[in-house]
């Protein structure tokens, strides 16, 4: 996927110095100077230019093109409304740290949070759809998965609104009895007329995300004036097109402006249940926008276009800058960015106050009043003073084109300037008129604001603004030093954290991308807070998040041996989750017959959907999502465990499926779980959570391992292990392996777990073992059938269970839709795991939202089979195989993708199990047909020696304990 953004050209000359990080990664252009193209145009012009930086013209136009997929982000508009991020671009509006939207950058922009989601958009589509054209000034916020895409060739999501809602955007009207058919699209219509299709009629708003095919590209390019082989040049041949007043209107199947061409198109309405419209494309819907962000997810209103309705006042939003908190008492519709205030200024609200350097002046601002100090090249600036509601639009001699507030020659009048002697006409647009001074000296700027702001200065003032350079909003676009001011934000985002106690600095590193802020502590020299003598808590988990910041600093300075930190992060997050096993210790004694038998069996468990999100650290900060399935194979629970007790005071551990076993007589021999590559560790980690490492057991401490096992269990153990399944398959076997174990020594020696204390145990133990883990094997395999598995944020993670009807699943599995198959090919999750949970404790931007996603599709999944929908099912399986290569490039190794290939003519929807790389693969064929098709090719030409498929059937009652 190629990341294609607009943007006016003072921000695109300078785009490598005002996002370093980013600018390799998103190709910026804008539209062609001195021309109106439209949004259809410019997404043309944006395709093209893209095409020829990366390329240079050497690859063939519609080759290029099959081998990307393009989001395109527009963001190159005049911004009349919203001046003050005008030449950086809408799309470049900074923003806070919002609560919703961890791993922010501490130079977070809007267009950081919309990429996030138009990605999620576009990767859940079809392949058939090239192209993603998405608004850069509005902020679309999906609550949930989207629904399956329909194969047309131009598909516009939308928001279900009421007829009040949609006469004030373009709206799309669609049968009520087939919603996602896209009957016309208007743009504003009057209330009246869509009151009267009420009835039979629902109405979506236009969301500005439109997705379209190769077929509709095409369209859309002749429709440009562009035919033909594309060179170089062709760039220059764009005609002017709009998307929204040309294209969109010619579109449905009873189109307002029928135009062969495009009407032929096949069109669909995608709907986005609960999501929610935030604008932020002039200045009172900034303000109103990221003051809904900031709000708790519990505060907000019911999602929906109702946010964009006129509220109440909003709180001052004070961003990247230095401002006496004194002084915003009583403000409102406020922003303040990128700007440093003393006390002598006063404000009253409705201020947009931007770029403000360090200064010494007094000034009095009155209500609606805003201002932008512009660098400009060569070390001037430009002072942009206007109002809170004005439109820059309009002829000079129009007296509802307003400036300041006030009709425009109002202005003039009381300043005493000709307007014939300020280099306009009368007919001149506002946006065109040069009314912003430029000043070689922030000292000089103070006397000139003053001038321009005093509702009747000296009539000897005005020289000064006469001589000056001055220039217009257009110019702005142009000539503005976006660098400049990006380096002045970045510098008091420095000043900022400096300046914070280490308890601030730590909160603000739960919430930034810590691997993105290191690095610009690096290239910019931040100073940190220094961390006070004693350790934070060891109940929080700020404490990992810091050492690990703190190992990517020390990569970046190349210090010595950095894993010192990583090492003491995961030692951390350890320490954190096994003292709560610590603080309920148990008391083990014999509880079965000498001659008794303790059999306890489990099956493995399919993930559907939803894997990662149960991993700590994420399922402690934001809870987890999990749809999976208890399945046996081959007609038995795979995973069993058998266990008695002995009169020799001693443990005996045998390993059936490796023909290996093992006597331990110390307690030291016992504690040595952790040792990599011990066959045993699993077996040995559970008898200590079991009562016989001294931190977990409660009754009187014994001197030695013989000791314990003579006195309180009355002679030895012995426990033998049978895994009926390959090492590295991806079906949670060492989990639930652990599970089954911990269960079996639950009836062995009374300890009276209940199924969520055998849960958190299982995943104590894997923290016991370094390897991490979740929740969802053990909770997959120890709980029978289909399932949704659902935690809330926290330290103790108390799964909730939710069954789903399993009679679709198990028709499928029989008529062979549904099958299983191991690939031959093992990868160990240990290593994967690793990774993964780095980039957690750093809060990658891209590892959090993808996991996000990953939550989403859990439910999308579970709802699906709850409606016995098992197209929906296989979009979820689908979509899951997606999102785990999305967070781990390696889950689809090329001897995986040789399979899928081989398969791909029949259409299943298919994943690798677990971690990926290897192990099995769940394939959901169609039909059945489709399915013994695949069995037939896969049966006659095996990848290698080792593939074959599995039998498999829902195990309706997970793990059983049980004795002889």
């Amino acid at each position: 996927m190629q990341v294609l953004v607009s943007l006016p050209p003072a921000a695109v000359s300078c785009f490598k110095a005002v996002d370093p990080d980013r600018s390799e990664e998103r190709f910026v252009a804008s539209d062609p100077p001195g021309r109106q193209i439209g949004s259809g145009g410019g997404s043309i012009h944006l395709i093209l230019a893209a095409w020829k930086h990366r390329t240079g013209g050497n690859l063939p136009f519609d080759e290029w093109m099959n081998k990307n997929r393009l989001l395109l982000v527009h963001g190159s508009g005049e911004s009349r409304r919203l001046p003050g991020y005008a030449a950086a671009g809408k799309p470049m509006t900074p923003l806070p740290l919002l609560p919703d939207f961890p791993g922010q950058r501490p130079d977070s922009v809007l267009l950081d949070i919309q990429l996030r989601n138009y990605e999620h958009l576009f990767w859940h589509a079809p392949n058939t759809y090239r192209t993603l054209i998405a608004c850069g000034d509005v902020l679309i916020l999906p609550q949930q998965a989207p629904p399956t895409f329909p194969r047309v060739d131009i598909l516009i999501a939308g928001i279900q609104s009421s007829a009040e809602e949609a006469s004030h955007h373009g709206v799309m009207i669609c049968p009520v009895s087939n919603p996602g058919e896209l009957g016309q699209f208007l743009q504003k219509p009057p209330v009246e007329i869509l009151q009267k299709l009420s009835e039979s009629h629902r109405f979506f708003l236009d969301t500005g995300i439109w997705f379209l095919s190769a077929r509709a590209l095409k369209v859309l390019m002749e429709r440009c004036g562009i035919s033909g082989t594309v060179g170089t040049n062709t760039l220059n041949t764009i005609t002017p097109y709009d998307l929204y007043s040309q294209f969109g209107p010619a579109l449905g199947h009873a189109p307002l402006q029928p135009d062969p061409a495009v009407s032929s198109l096949s069109t669909a309405v995608l709907p986005l249940e609960n999501a929610r419209f935030l604008h932020f494309g002039a200045n009172q819907a900034m303000i109103q926008s990221v003051n809904r962000l900031l709000r708790p997810e519990t505060d907000r209103p019911i999602p929906g276009m109702t946010d964009t309705a006129p509220t109440t006042r909003s709180s001052p939003v004070v961003l990247h800058a230095e401002v006496p908190p004194e002084m915003l008492h009583g403000v409102y519709d406020t922003w303040i960015e990128n700007s440093c205030l003393t006390r002598n200024w006063h404000l009253h609200g409705r201020h947009i106050l931007t770029g403000i350097p360090p200064n010494g002046w007094t000034l009095n601002l009155p209500t609606g009043t805003c201002l932008d100090v512009i660098p400009l090249a060569g070390g001037s600036c430009c002072l942009r003073p206007y109002g809170f509601d004005d439109a820059f639009r309009g002829r000079a001699d129009n007296p509802s084109t307003r400036w300041m507030g006030k009709p425009l020659m109002e202005w003039f009048v009381n300043h005493g300037i000709d307007p014939m002697a300020s280099g306009f006409t009368m007919q001149s647009d506002c946006f065109d008129i040069p009314l912003f001074p430029s000043v070689t000296a922030v000292a000089d700027a103070h006397a000139m604001i003053e001038w321009m702001l005093a509702p009747h200065p000296s009539p000897q003032s005005p020289s000064g603004w006469l001589k000056a350079t001055r220039l217009s909003a257009r110019d702005l676009l142009v000539q503005a030093d976006v660098a400049t001011l990006a380096a002045q934000r970045r510098t008091i985002i420095g000043k900022s954290i400096a300046g914070m106690n280490f308890e601030h600095w730590s909160n603000q590193m739960n919430h930034l991308d810590l691997s993105a802020t290191a690095r610009m502590v690096v290239r910019e020299h931040w100073p940190l807070p220094e961390p006070p003598g004693q350790a934070p808590s060891e109940t929080s988990l700020r404490s990992v998040h810091a050492d690990m910041f703190y190992f990517q600093l020390a990569q970046l300075q190349k210090q010595d041996d950095p894993e010192r930190h990583a090492r003491k992060a995961f030692s951390s997050l350890r320490d954190i989750l096994v003292s709560r096993m610590e603080q309920i210790p148990v008391q083990p004694h014999r509880n079965v017959l000498d001659d008794q038998i303790v059999w306890g069996r489990a099956p493995i468990r399919l993930d559907l959907a939803g894997g990662w999100t149960d991993t700590p650290p994420y399922c402690i900060e934001y809870g987890g999502q999990v749809t999976n399935v208890a399945v046996n194979m081959n007609g038995q629970p795979p995973i069993q465990v058998f266990g008695r007790f002995t009169k020799t005071p001693e443990i005996v551990i045998r390993s059936i499926d490796l023909g290996i076993d093992l006597r331990i007589t110390t307690r030291d021999e016992l504690l040595q779980y952790a040792t990599l590559g011990d066959g045993f560790g699993i077996a040995k980690a559970a008898l200590a959570l079991a009562g016989l490492e001294p931190r977990f057991h409660g009754g009187r401490p014994f001197d030695s391992l013989r000791h314990q096992l003579e006195q309180e269990l009355g002679g030895g153990i012995e426990l033998s292990m049978v895994c009926a399944i390959p090492k590295g398959s991806g079906l949670g076997t060492s989990s639930i392996l652990a599970a089954t174990l911990l269960g079996t020594l639950n009836d062995m020696l009374g300890l009276n777990w209940s199924q969520d204390t055998l849960f958190a145990r299982t995943m104590i133990l894997e923290q016991l073992l370094t390897s991490g883990g979740g929740w969802q094997d053990q909770v997959g395999g120890i709980s029978g059938g289909i399932k949704l598995i659902e935690t809330q944020p926290g330290l103790f993670q108390q799964p909730v269970l939710r069954w789903l009807p399993d009679a679709g699943f198990k028709d499928q599995c029989a008529d062979r839709s549904i099958q299983l198959y191991y690939t031959g090919l093992t990868r160990i999750a240990h290593g994967i795991l690793g990774e993964i949970v780095r980039g957690l404790f750093l809060n990658q931007a891209e590892h959090l939202s993808v996991i996000r996603a990953i939550g989403h599709n859990a439910r999308f999944t579970a709802d699906a089979i709850q409606r016995n929908d098992l197209d929906g099912l296989r979009e979820g399986v689908r979509r899951s195989w997606v999102l785990n290569q999305r967070l781990d490039s390696g889950t689809n190794p090329p001897a995986v993708q040789a399979i899928l290939d081989t398969i791909h003519h029949w259409n299943p929807a298919c994943k690798l199990l677990g971690a990926g790389g290897g192990g099995y693969l769940l394939i959901m064929a169609p039909d059945a047909e489709s399915g013994h098709a695949i069995r037939a090719e896969l049966l006659h030409h095996p990848p290698n020696p080792r593939a074959r498929f599995v039998e498999l059937e829902v195990s309706p009652r997970g793990m059983e304990v049980s004795r002889s």
